[in-house]
């Protein structure tokens, strides 16, 4: 068998005693064994560590510690190592000797025996096949380093590959962490840009009705005829509803507009409106009317939504300066597996045949006060009120437009389940009936103008007034025992108490007083009220419906639930 010239590839060879030990080490070293004689124990730990194909030591090197040290590094072999020792024996077979040799074998493990005298073949035999075994677990342990080697390169791949994935992650945090911050500055740039177009329309408008009112007062001020003190005002009167219809299209963009939903057919309101778009459209405006006529019931605001529909049908006469149609429709929409809806809704479509929006206006175009048309000519309010109201109604509004070819708003409102009321007009506002007496009103109001202008309301309805700055001061006149048959109270108040508070506590005090609260802004406070079913009456109010509501209250003697 061919050897290595390293010390993995040779014989250890130890026998202490006579000329054994170079006897056999000559004669495998004939066999073509690498060998090495050892001069001692010491020797043969030292190249058995250093590496050996096999030991052949004779059973008297083993006696006392030499068995001992030789075991100490048995033990200390890796698991792959299995070093075959090949011992030369003697013939004695007394007690003794057999156990020592009992032992011995339990010490080395890898043991094979041979009595002497030895036949060569059977030495030569004996280490060739320890030799192959050793050969082996030599391939095993390389094996074996192969796989760790292996597994501490994918370690470092996985590692490195660990290591640039946290790279990676930690600048896209990063990444997401600058364009969160951009989007917030666009976000804030967008609002303060959409803030000052809604400051500048809303001065704007306001600026104009103050002009009307404030001119007015100034020309009623000075000696007019008749006619002209009418018409003045009837225009003062008109900037007053003005304004109060551009306060509620603002609240129903901002979804804060308290609004009064019932059940109704929206074919039959849109039906009724007819006669009114056609006064307020041009007469080279043709408007076509697709009703369904088994519409499913819907519960909106009507008077909302007959808002919505006015400035839809003004937006579609601007878009069409040359004339053209106008149809407006109504259908059922059943929900599908790809539609945009699971659940039953109302359509509700106004289209033209106008010249359809740009991208960029389309973009813009539920900002407030965002318009294409000249100054005077509109307030950019009408689909910004259209998708307030169509959002706080449950629903959504959707727009197809393209330039030349015309603009489609679609309202879908949710289907509702209850019966339709009465979509009819409002009967016509009683006449205000005879001054009433000895009923004496607790008029509750920080305002001084408002207070001096609802006192003399009130005295021209022929009330007597009590009035109070706060809650607190309220409180006092009614724990004086003042006698006193309606309390009339601002929401919004200073002092830390609203109108709600107020008529919680006059609730305790005169459980039987009637309780009417007025509010300029149906905020939370004027939820509230409405939801413990306390008359609510909003600014701006005419003298007829402050009247009807006292009378009302008046006769049927209403209390605070």
């Amino acid at each position: 068998m061919p050897h290595s010239e390293n010390t993995e590839g040779r014989v250890l060879v130890y026998a202490p005693i006579g000329r054994d030990g170079p006897a056999c080490a000559k004669l495998l070293e004939r066999d073509g064994f690498s060998t090495l004689v050892c001069g001692g124990i010491g020797d043969l730990v030292d190249g058995a560590t250093a590496g050996a194909l096999a030991v052949c030591v004779t059973e008297e090197g083993l006696f006392g510690e030499n068995l001992e040290k030789i075991g100490q590094w048995v033990g200390t072999q890796p698991a792959w190592s299995g070093l075959h020792f090949v011992v030369l024996t003697g013939k004695s077979q007394s007690g003794l000797v057999v156990r020592w040799r009992e032992k011995m074998i339990d010490v080395l493990q890898n043991v094979s025996v041979l009595e002497r005298p030895v036949h060569s073949l059977a030495l030569t035999t004996m280490v060739r096949t320890a030799a192959r075994s050793r050969m082996r677990q030599y391939e095993i342990r390389e094996l074996l380093l192969a796989e760790k080697s292996a597994a501490q390169t994918l370690e470092s791949v996985v590692a490195r590959r660990t290591q640039e994935l946290e790279n990676a992650n930690a600048e896209l945090q990063q990444q997401m962490k600058e364009r969160s911050r951009i989007e917030e500055s666009l976000r804030q740039a967008q609002k303060l840009e959409a803030l000052g177009q809604l400051t500048g329309g809303v001065a704007h408008d306001f600026n104009n009705l103050l002009m009307v009112i404030s001119g007015g007062l100034q020309m009623l001020g000075r000696p007019v005829d008749e006619s002209r003190r009418n018409r003045l005002h009837v225009s003062m009167r008109q900037a007053v509803e003005r304004g109060a219809s551009l306060t509620r299209q603002l609240l129903t963009f901002a979804r804060r507009q308290a609004l009064s939903p019932r059940a109704l057919d929206l074919s039959p309101l849109v039906r009724n409106m007819l006669e009114m778009l056609e006064r307020s459209l041009r007469g080279d405006i043709k408007i076509v009317l697709k009703l369904s006529d088994s519409l499913w019931t819907v519960e909106v605001d009507a008077d909302e939504l007959e808002l919505v529909i006015l400035n839809l049908a003004v937006n579609a006469r601007d878009a069409m300066p040359r004339g053209g149609v106008i149809e407006i429709g109504t259908q059922n929409v059943p929900p599908s597996p790809d539609g945009d809806f699971s659940e039953d809704h109302v359509l509700l479509y106004v289209t033209d045949t106008g010249t359809g929006m740009a991208p960029d206006v389309a973009a813009r175009m539920f900002e407030p006060f965002f318009t294409t048309k000249d100054v005077g000519k509109g307030s950019g309010l009408g689909l910004a009120q259209a998708y307030g109201f169509a959002t706080q109604s449950g629903g959504t509004i959707q727009v197809t437009t393209k330039v030349g070819a015309g603009t489609t708003v679609n309202i879908f409102l949710p289907r509702s389940m209850k019966h339709v009321e009465d979509a009819g007009q409002e009967p016509a506002s009683a006449p205000v009936e005879g001054r009433l007496s000895s009923l004496n009103v607790l008029l509750v109001e920080d305002d001084d103008e408002v207070a001096a202008l609802t006192t003399s309301m009130l005295l021209e309805l022929g009330y007597e007034v009590t009035s109070a700055a706060s809650a607190a001061e309220a409180l006092d006149v009614l724990n004086d025992d003042v006698p006193i048959d309606i309390l009339l109270s601002d929401v919004m108040m200073p002092g830390g108490k609203s109108g709600v508070q107020l008529a919680r506590e006059v609730r305790t005090q005169r459980p039987r007083l009637p309780v009417v609260l007025v509010t300029g802004f149906p905020g939370e406070e004027a939820k509230r009220a409405e939801q413990e079913g306390i008359p609510l009456l909003t600014k701006p109010y005419q003298l007829e419906e402050l009247a009807h509501l006292l009378q009302r209250i008046a006769k049927s003697g209403a209390r605070l639930p």
